[in-house]
């Protein structure tokens, strides 16, 4: 079932996104070598917890075995989606896509950044690139009158032209009161299929692009997905809500990349 939100529901969807905004930009201070995903899922729990909200990820359901154990996803490298954090220190040259979710006056905010550690190489910073370039030509489609398909194939045919992998089995979704509500939003498709976007549709928009193939498979833990050939693969999320003439982002990248450009790394 799909539910429209109402102006008064919108405003407070993206009082819960923005605090996921501001708990990334927390997390944007600290990322460097030598610090362990395990030491960011505690300073963002602490960050959630202290501005009134819940983080949603932790002790969320898997049907293949234990809930989520923390508060963010950190996805190293060619993790795509669902890392655990732990106390593996990070490394120069890596990238850690990290997913955040809070609920925030029974609201849910959910968005995603990928993170450079450090210097990067120029291949991995075109994947990046490439990848939130696909995010905001997903957005520019999510207009009243469109289709689903419509931001489905604007991000695919972006990232396929430079030869990457639009991983299939993970989608973005509806978001409101659940985190995840219907409908799913795949990063791939044809252009005028799927549902009519209707004025206060939400939705959380989250092309998961891979630098070599689009084929992936879970890991031992059962939550972390990786990509099969070992490439890396980068993440990033907007909730947005649909409107006429051009989409309203509800969650907001601003306040992390003030930070990153402050450290030099944007």
């Amino acid at each position: 079932m799909v539910y429209l939100k109402t102006d008064e529901e919108v405003e407070l969807l993206r009082k819960a996104n923005l605090l996921v905004g501001r708990t990334l930009a927390e997390l944007a201070k600290v990322i460097e070598p030598g610090v362990t995903t395990k030491q960011l899922d505690n300073i963002a729990e602490s960050y959630i917890r202290d501005n009134g909200a819940i983080p949603t990820f932790k002790g969320f359901p898997n049907p293949y075995g234990s809930p989520f154990p923390a508060s963010i996803c950190t996805s190293v490298n060619h993790q795509v989606v669902h890392g655990i954090p732990n106390d593996t220190p990070l490394q120069e040259g890596d990238i850690v896509s990290i997913d955040c979710g809070t609920k925030l006056n029974g609201y849910c905010g959910d968005s995603c950044y990928t993170f450079a550690v450090g210097e990067i190489s120029d291949d991995v910073k075109m994947l990046l690139q490439t990848t939130k370039e696909s995010l905001y030509k997903g957005i520019e489609q999510a207009i009243v009158g469109h289709r689903l398909g419509d931001i489905s194939y604007a991000i695919q045919s972006h990232c396929e032209a430079q030869g990457y992998g639009v991983v299939r089995e993970f989608v973005g979704h509806g978001v409101g009161k659940d985190m995840h509500e219907d409908p799913q939003v795949p990063n791939y498709g044809k252009r005028g299929n799927g549902m009519l976007l209707k004025n206060g549709l939400c939705i959380a928009i989250e092309p998961m692009i891979a630098m070599g193939v689009k084929e992936i498979y879970m890991q031992e833990d059962r939550w972390g997905i990786i990509t099969r050939d070992k490439k890396p693969a980068a993440h990033y999320e907007h909730s947005i809500c649909v409107r006429k003439g051009k989409a309203d982002i509800l969650s907001s990248f601003e306040e992390i990349e003030k930070v990153l450009r402050d450290k030099s790394l944007l």
